[in-house]
């Protein structure tokens, strides 16, 4: 006889609030918080799983995420605080103090454009380059992991509605904006 996991004999904690809301309102539809509380438990995992690594590290995710966008930038692994910003992951309030920490913890230098002496260049020290190439690597290892329960079919799948829920909500902030 297979043996249950911990996980598999847990509760599933949002199976059981949705029965307590059918139970209580069975007038209401209760689907999306079939989706989004499962997506918000999952998101609370995830978080918690991929922050071990670069904490121990002595990141933080937001100075993860500035590495990470200078790495992409490809050789001579630079970019502007605003391009950084505009880059995906990384909100342009809290730039300056990510890389002022990143400075100083020795993973990047601030260069002043020499065609430009405005414009301010964060490039990753190679220091900064073999961190990220080794967290990065470790961060992808760990992403496949928490997928190992889902085929590849499944991954792709999960990833295209994942995609088409970002539409979905992105488009109900706009139509929200619109209204008020």
């Amino acid at each position: 006889m297979a043996k249950k996991t911990a996980s598999a004999t847990r509760q599933d904690a949002v199976a059981s609030i949705v029965e307590d809301w059918r139970r209580e309102r069975p007038d209401l539809d209760t689907a999306p918080l079939e989706v989004f509380g499962r997506l918000h438990r999952a998101f609370l995992r995830y978080s918690a799983a991929i922050s071990r690594p670069v904490e121990r590290k002595g990141l933080s995710m937001a100075g993860f995420d500035v590495l990470t966008a200078l790495r992409r930038a490809g050789a001579p692994f630079r970019r502007t605080a605003g391009e950084l910003a505009d880059s995906g992951l990384i909100s342009s309030a809290g730039v300056t103090l990510r890389i002022d920490r990143l400075e100083k913890d020795g993973l990047i230098l601030r260069e002043r454009d020499p065609q430009d002496r405005r414009v301010v260049h964060s490039r990753l020290t190679d220091e900064g380059l073999s961190t990220i190439d080794e967290l990065f690597s470790e961060h992808l290892e760990n992403e496949r992991r928490m997928l190992a329960g889902l085929t590849p079919a499944e991954c792709r799948q999960l990833a295209r509605l994942l995609e088409k829920l970002e539409r979905s909500v992105l488009a109900a902030e706009d139509g929200a904006a619109e209204e008020a």
